[in-house]
């Protein structure tokens, strides 16, 4: 460990208004990644960071600081120390994009006495976060966690929203000094953005008793993004959604704030706030390689035993509204106990792990009482006995404050997890909630997959139980799709924006596939737009450990060779290696499987697109590629593609030709 000492007589900071610190002296403390690219630096008085890659500045100076029962912590603050170390090792990962996790890197931490700031330096990135040794209890007022970027004309992939935690918007493409918010709009991360031929993605990682990190920009001529987090839930109720259950005040859908406290959160006086988090990259195509997220991000205790998390593929219900047209039965398909048995025996028969009762399998958000066309007890036994593990839906609010009751009630029934959904918060309140049912599933050795919440961060490498995470624009949106957006560049610009974070519960697999511009929703005979080698794509290009198969039994027994190919497709993966694109055009990506396979897949925006796939990532000896591209009809009948097997050798080329909306998979075995 390099250690410097500070003079004790450096000059007290001056006043504060807010989170901020007037100027002072110009001492700077800064962490460089070992490869030597990425450094950030922090300039001590007044407090301000910058992240720059290769000497070029991505992070202009911006003034950060916090507040504390009412007090900022700059204020008069005088540098103790200033400690830097160098980080090593490796952590293996089970549930995750690659198999194990380089934790190398340069750690730098400047003491104030009762509180400090951390630095860190990785090859992928950089990141900074306060830390306090206070006392008791305190209360957080506020935190300044500015950004300033550093020319108007960056690119900058957007995406807003108007209540916290609700994150299922369309990204836009912006130049910087076009990011703007009105009202209660805010910019939710990742916020990915190119400056100087290098690539940045902001998020965070650690969040725990906090709420999470947003921005707002007001029409102004600076290049700030203010940050804005939602303050301590004072009063709440319980409320429905939709018809009779509209007025419905016990157990209800959503747990809404009504009125909010004047700070963050009452948390204990000594500890960690989350990381504030900078991918950097050379080109877009290498952000899904980074690992950032989770190596920063709290690991699990050593203590606890997680395997027996078992990742896989589910069945689901709900988007293909238990439509069985097709199939050979004899009874009315539906939210009943009929057809859960010939889901379950499909995804038995074909190897898909799970199968999930969403909404309806219970009385109306009332999770204590089943449905009298569902025998729930009969349906787990049925499946259990078969090897294929029950999944149960239900709202937040039926969970909230009954954590343990949940977990164990449910887990005696022999249920293998939970779908939990309509969380819609990003105060600590709920960041509390998510951590303690997270915590109670991993003790019952249930999995959860929190839907209707805002993207991962990093929580899954504390509790790999947590397996799936939405804030996502997915594929259940095309229930109601009216060609008021463009879904195939918001599914590019997902892979370079959103999957950043962490793995998300897009639910891909529709075998309905329309040509651009003619779908406009169905609710109970949905597709999608695109071709059906777009949706297969999406198997291994969106991470999910918990992977939702969106269509029916009834269409994926009238499509094997598409289905097969899609279930057997891995939800973890040994590497991730990213092949090519940008958020405004295509998006390609390289992953290895556990049993040593490779798998290539790409997709284009609502161009056609030629690209070529460079096998590099393969080892010596020669290679098996079957292959899955769009026919040369696809842009008018994108259900039709090529099947196809060819031999290959690490470094050969072989080009694929996408169709508007079109994509591509391969996968490679050693022959």
């Amino acid at each position: 460990m390099k250690r410097r000492n500070f003079l004790a007589g450096l000059a007290a900071a001056a006043a504060v208004a807010g989170c901020t610190c007037s100027p002072c002296a110009k001492n700077v403390a800064s962490a460089v990644s070992p490869d030597g690219h990425n450094e950030i630096r922090l300039q001590l008085k007044p407090l301000a960071y910058e992240v720059l890659r290769d000497g070029q500045t991505l992070v202009a100076k911006t003034r950060v600081g916090m507040k504390v029962d009412g007090a900022c912590l700059c204020k008069d603050a005088i540098v103790k120390d200033i400690t830097t170390k160098s980080l090593s090792g490796c952590v293996k990962t089970d549930v995750y994009k690659k198999g194990k996790v380089c934790l190398k890197g340069q750690e730098t931490f400047i003491d104030y006495g009762d509180w400090g700031v951390r630095l860190v330096a990785r090859n992928d990135g950089v990141a900074y976060r306060f830390e306090t040794k206070k006392p008791g209890k305190i209360k957080v007022n506020c935190e300044n966690a500015a950004l300033t970027l550093p020319d108007a004309a960056a690119t900058c992939w957007v995406n807003k929203t108007s209540r916290y935690g609700c994150e299922e918007t369309v990204n836009q493409t912006l130049a910087a000094k076009d990011v703007k918010t009105v009202g209660a709009e805010m910019v939710y991360l990742p916020f990915v953005y190119t400056v100087a031929g290098k690539t940045v993605a902001v998020t965070e990682s650690d969040v725990n008793d906090y709420p999470i990190w947003n921005f707002t920009r007001a029409e102004t001529a600076d290049l700030t993004l203010k940050s804005r987090f939602a303050c301590w839930p004072k009063t709440t109720e319980r409320v429905g959604g939709w018809g009779k259950e509209r007025n419905l005040k016990e157990g209800g859908r959503w747990v809404r704030i009504t009125e909010h406290e004047d700070y963050l959160v009452e948390t204990a006086g000594t500890r960690t706030f989350p990381w504030r988090t900078f991918i950097l990259a050379d080109q877009p195509s290498k952000l899904c390689e980074a690992d950032i997220v989770y190596a920063l991000a709290r690991p699990a205790c050593p203590k606890q035993d997680f395997s027996w998390v078992k990742p896989g593929k589910v069945a689901w219900d709900w988007w293909n509204d238990w439509n069985l047209d097709g199939a050979k039965i004899d009874f009315k398909a539906g939210c009943n106990t009929k057809t859960y048995e010939h889901y379950i025996d499909f995804a038995s028969k074909t190897g898909v792990e799970y199968v999930i009762f969403d909404e309806g399998w219970s009385e109306q958000l009332n999770i204590w009482k089943d449905s009298k066309e569902v025998d729930v007890d009969h349906l787990i036994k049925y499946a259990n006995e078969r090897n294929v593990g029950i999944i149960l839906w239900m709202a937040w609010a039926q969970v909230y404050g009954n954590e343990a009751k949940v977990a164990e009630y449910f887990a005696k029934k022999g249920a293998k997890g939970f779908k939990v959904d309509f969380m819609d918060r990003g105060d600590a309140d709920v960041e509390k909630f998510l951590w303690k049912f997270a915590d109670e599933c991993a003790k019952n050795k249930m999995l959860v997959d929190y839907h209707g919440m805002h993207r991962p961060t990093g929580m899954q490498r504390a509790y790999p139980n947590v397996i799936n995470y939405e804030g996502i624009h997915g594929l259940e949106q095309m229930k109601w799709y009216k060609n008021k957006y463009d879904m195939m560049a918001s599914d590019v610009k997902s892979f370079f924006v959103r999957l950043t974070a962490g793995p998300m519960d897009y639910t891909p697999g529709a075998m309905l596939n329309f040509p651009i511009g003619q779908y406009t929703g169905n609710n109970h005979n949905p597709g999608s737009v695109g071709t059906r080698c777009r949706q297969m794509a999406m198997m291994a290009m969106y991470e999910a450990p918990l992977q939702m198969l969106c269509d029916s039994p009834a269409k994926y027994a009238n499509n094997m060779e598409c289905f097969t190919f899609m279930a057997e497709t891995p939800v973890v993966w040994d590497d991730t290696i990213g092949l090519g694109g940008c958020p405004d055009t295509m998006a390609a990506v390289a992953r290895k499987a556990k049993c040593g396979a490779w798998y290539a897949a790409g997709m284009t925006n609502a161009e056609a697109r030629d690209f070529d796939v460079c096998t590099k990532f393969l080892g010596a000896g020669e290679w098996t590629a079957e292959i899955f591209r769009d026919a040369p009809n696809a842009a008018i009948e994108p259900t039709k593609y090529v099947h196809e097997t060819k031999v290959v050798k690490a470094g050969d080329k072989f080009s694929v030709h996408m169709a508007p909306g079109g994509g591509f998979v391969a996968k490679f075995t050693r022959k």
